[in-house]
């Protein structure tokens, strides 16, 4: 191994490189380092993960061999906050620096879970994750808004299966970042933007899973509350199960993978089509159903008797018309007799009391030249004219005068 400093004309080939970057690194030795867990894997019995730091934005990865597992709590996960002892180890064959694991402890809940706790908390005592307040996805989208990184898995998974599904439906992209420092102001402005277009009626957030750290701004407070204040129906398919970001939790629907969200917004125009034409089916069985039974019913009503031969009805009740058309006729018969006799009565009561019956008695009215009825002697002296009814006609005379009732 040479000590003199490479030049131009004389270059350290990579492999002198490497060996001096490890030499140095051998020599850092053992360090106590705390941080949070982001990524946890197990393969063949060693561990491979990444440990972040808890305020700076700096991550390493690290290796616990098999043979040091036994030290090692086996209750460790994804964000917990833990101290390891570490040693640096750079391998010259890949050219990548890990650190190796001798020991792990548990510090407590790794910082970025207890905020995200936190946040969850107050975000659920608002009511953004309430059932009652989730609104329902339309059964038949025209245009769907999909908020995905460019050129990714997921954008072609969405676009794939839900044309697959009903070729006609559209799709209106907006690209943003995925995962980074990006994501909050891209995915937010890309929710406001598709939320203020009136065609679209479903709005679905995609992305291919990731550990822990990439999925960080899913959970952002701003980001949420936009999704939460959106008119249109968010599906998240976010796809990630050990931590759901708290979009999925907002969100209208939480679709496990992208490919899911496709299928649970577009229906399958073969499966819709087949429902129609079993609908047809069960809709003309019952109406062949209803239609043979209500003539059957028909056909039993046109049997009976009653419909067989209606003469009996007429039959049945003309011996009781018959019975009360003569009731009837003895019931007028005996009012009008009796009528008969009460108006005898009358005419001979008004008989006796009229005054033809006094004159056909011998008596009769005399009535001076005015038409007055003479009373008196006094009214009609001698000379006067008088009209004398009779009991039939009447007949003129003069007065003679007052007679003397003495004579």
């Amino acid at each position: 191994m040479t000590d003199a400093p490479p030049t131009v004309d004389a270059p350290w080939p990579v492999g002198l490189l490497s060996a001096k970057i490890k030499g140095y690194i051998d020599r850092l030795g053992t360090a106590w380092v705390e941080g949070e867990i982001t990524q946890w894997g197990a393969s063949g019995g060693n561990v491979y993960g990444k440990l972040k730091d808890l305020e700076a934005d700096a991550t390493v990865s690290f290796t616990i061999w098999s043979s040091v597992r036994s030290r090692i709590p086996a209750d460790l996960k994804q964000g917990d906050r833990v101290v390891a002892l570490v040693k640096p180890n750079y391998w010259v064959k890949g050219g990548t620096l890990t650190m190796q694991v001798f020991e792990m402890r548990h510090v407590g809940l790794g910082d970025l879970l207890e905020r995200l706790e936190r946040l969850r908390t107050q975000l659920a005592s608002e009511g953004l994750f309430a059932l009652e307040r989730k609104k329902p996805l339309p059964f038949l989208p025209q245009c769907i808004g999909l908020i995905t990184g460019k050129d990714s898995d997921a954008e072609k998974d969405v676009k794939r299966n839900a044309q697959l599904r009903w070729p006609a439906v559209r799709f209106r992209t907006v690209h943003t970042a995925v995962q980074g420092d990006r994501v909050v102001a891209d995915v937010t402005a890309a929710l406001r933007t598709l939320d203020a277009d009136t065609e679209v009626d479903v709005i679905i957030v995609a992305r291919g899973g990731g550990d822990f750290q990439n999925l960080l701004g899913f959970s952002d407070e701003k980001l949420v509350r936009t999704a939460a204040a959106c008119v249109t129906p968010i599906v998240s398919a976010i796809g990630h199960e050990a931590d759901r970001p708290l979009l999925d939790d907002v969100a209208d629907l939480r679709a496990s993978t992208p490919t899911d969200a496709a299928k649970r917004v577009v229906p399958d125009v073969a499966e819709e089509l087949l429902r129609v034409q079993q609908a047809r089916t069960r809709i003309g069985l019952r109406l062949s159903a209803l239609l043979a039974g209500e003539g059957d019913r028909v056909e039993q009503l046109r049997t009976r008797p009653v419909l067989a031969s209606a003469e009996w009805i007429v039959d049945s009740r003309a011996e009781e018309l018959g019975r009360y058309l003569d009731r009837g006729a003895e019931l007028v018969a005996r009012v009008i007799e009796r009528a008969s006799t009460r108006t005898a009565e009358l005419r001979g009561q008004l008989r006796a009391l009229s005054p033809q019956g006094t004159l056909d008695r011998g008596y009769a009215i005399v009535q001076g030249s005015d038409g007055h009825v003479i009373r008196e002697e006094t009214q009609a002296p001698e000379g006067t004219e008088l009209l004398v009814t009779l009991a039939s006609g009447a007949v003129g005379a003069v007065s003679s005068g007052p007679r003397n009732a003495g004579r």
